[in-house]
């Protein structure tokens, strides 16, 4: 049932997305919402399940542009979990590396000082993925929820 949930509200919020999106962010907002999908399987059922769709629906919007085309599965894993802990533990301005060792492909997440903007922190990222040693960088936002859980804003 809560991954029911968990699957409605990454629905919603893509289709929110794609809404008002111009034609490449619409693939941001899809990938968005396989990146849920996908966290919530890796994260379990529960509380972890939850924690894994946000943070998959965040490095989500990876998954939906150029850069996912390249990334397997564990590259999406790897860079889902190094955001997710550059946004909660990291120091601003420090790179967060996250490395598939079994195909080279690596990135960093740099996340930059904490704000408020309304009752939410929140935290601006740049997130570097280097596929074949080429670089493809993407910017975002993130915000976090009452319940400790980040989105993307």
């Amino acid at each position: 049932m809560a991954y029911l949930k968990v699957a409605t509200v990454a629905l919603a919020s893509a289709l929110a997305l794609a809404g008002c999106a111009s034609h490449s962010q619409t693939g941001a907002g899809v990938g968005a919402l396989a990146g849920g999908v996908i966290g919530s399987s890796i994260g379990g059922n529960g509380a972890g399940g939850v924690v894994g769709a946000v943070a998959g629906a965040m490095v989500g919007g990876i998954i939906g542009s150029e850069i996912g085309r390249d990334l397997d599965r564990r590259d999406r894993e790897l860079a889902r979990e190094a955001e997710y802990d550059a946004l909660e533990r990291g120091r601003s301005g420090r790179a967060r590396i996250w490395r598939n060792s079994s195909n080279g492909n690596y990135g960093e997440i740099v996340p930059s000082r904490p704000y408020r903007r309304g009752d939410h922190d929140c935290r601006d990222y740049e997130h570097t993925v280097y596929i074949g040693g080429r670089p493809e960088t993407m910017r975002g936002t993130a915000c976090r929820n009452p319940d400790g859980t980040w989105r993307s804003a």
